[in-house]
């Protein structure tokens, strides 16, 4: 869908709904990584695209003091509250996202909000659909309130409405994507002090294309076992005696973590899933910059899913099974993304063999007795940004 399109049909579904006109159309992307996941909260290095598929918000300033919010996708769902009551928790759900946006902004949003959201990323599937709601509300807010936030300040909004609001604990990873990327390009992001670089990936030019395989598992982050691996890394840098585990960029260094005991092994695979990680998204940044044949960076990609598999365990048997018929019908690389425990798989293809790996993983879902997959070619896209 164009962007003119989107914008349309969201402003005729605000005016259905509120019974007026919207002030403005914003939209936000999903994202994929190529690689790098979970090394945002350990203060690493991250290398994702924007997907052209976004959340758009339209919004209308109100002078009653409420936040009035409606969905396309939750049609008859509406929430309520005064801007004033806002608080973790309060609303639930869906709603969470755009009201934690708000909340962030206490005392900058004088006579209230009317937001209507629509959009086209899967939910659940690893591809960061609770940012972009996050971040599309964010950009709107500040455009139409002129409200002083640069980008930086945007990020920083939408991922505390996603950790304080809704209690899902994200690193700023998903937030910098859709706030920051470039169509064309992939962004180099260091975690840890915020510098970045676009990189140039036309995987087209090298008859590549990056598929993504939506298993059509769902996840939640505000559930236990992101957060469970999270403390898990928090711990094993308090053991190593470093403030984040991006300090450390030697395996060796983990060793004192071996100290025989149930929690050192746990806390060693996990380190070592962060400190390696690190490594490769360094390493497929070197390629992408030089003139390397990208198809090289296949393994490094199939690498990051054994580590986010058998070191990190955020994986489960539907998305190794994709991973798996991917490479077998072949795939240079592929490899699970997001937050894990079910989600979408990323595969680095020929250009022409999407069709084939999408039946060859279909046929292999269907073995498993799951349904279908829903597959689509990633073109790295824009950011966040006003579409009217």
């Amino acid at each position: 869908m164009t962007d003119a399109a989107a914008a349309e049909r969201v402003a005729a579904a605000f005016a259905d709904s509120f019974g007026q006109q919207s002030e403005g159309v914003w939209a936000a992307p999903g994202r994929v990584n190529v690689i790098g996941e979970h090394t945002d909260y350990n203060g690493g290095f991250v290398l994702p695209v924007a997907l052209p598929h976004t959340i758009r918000a339209a919004v209308a300033r109100r002078d009653d003091g409420l936040l009035v919010l409606a969905s396309a996708q939750h049609l008859g769902a509406r929430a309520e509250v005064a801007v004033a009551d806002l608080e973790p928790g309060r609303p639930e759900g869906w709603a969470g996202y755009p009201a934690g946006v708000v909340h962030a902004l206490a005392g900058r949003v004088p006579g209230g909000l009317s937001i209507l959201v629509d959009g086209d990323v899967p939910s659940g599937a690893g591809l960061s659909s609770s940012a972009a709601l996050s971040c599309s509300v964010a950009l709107a807010v500040r455009d139409l309130l002129d409200l002083d936030l640069d980008a930086d300040a945007l990020i920083d909004v939408a991922r505390r409405a996603e950790n304080d609001f809704v209690g899902a604990p994200t690193g700023a990873l998903d937030q910098s994507a859709s706030v920051l990327c470039t169509a064309g390009h992939a962004l180099f992001l260091d975690t840890r002090d915020g510098t970045r670089e676009q990189v140039p990936l036309d995987l087209a030019a090298a008859g590549l294309a990056l598929l993504v395989i939506d298993t059509g598992t769902t996840h939640d982050h505000a559930e236990g076992g992101y957060r469970d691996r999270r403390r898990e890394c928090e711990r094993a840098a308090e053991r190593l005696g470093v403030d984040l585990l991006r300090e450390i960029e030697d395996v060796a260094a983990l060793d004192p973590l071996a100290d025989g005991s149930d929690e050192g092994d746990v806390l060693l695979r996990r380190a070592r899933h962060v400190v390696t990680e690190d490594a490769r998204v360094l390493q497929v940044v070197a390629t992408l910059r030089g003139d390397a044949d990208p198809r090289v960076i296949g393994p490094v990609l199939t690498a990051g899913h054994e580590s986010l598999r058998d070191d990190f365990e955020i994986s489960v048997p539907l998305v190794d099974a994709c991973v798996e018929a991917a490479l077998a019908a072949g795939a240079h690389g592929a490899r699970m993304v997001g937050g894990g425990f079910g989600g979408s798989v990323v595969a680095l293809i020929e250009a022409g063999a999407a069709d084939d790996i999408t039946g060859a993983v279909t046929e292999r879902f269907a073995r498993e007795q799951h349904r279908a997959p829903r597959t689509f070619v990633v073109i790295p896209s824009a950011g966040a940004r006003r579409l009217a």
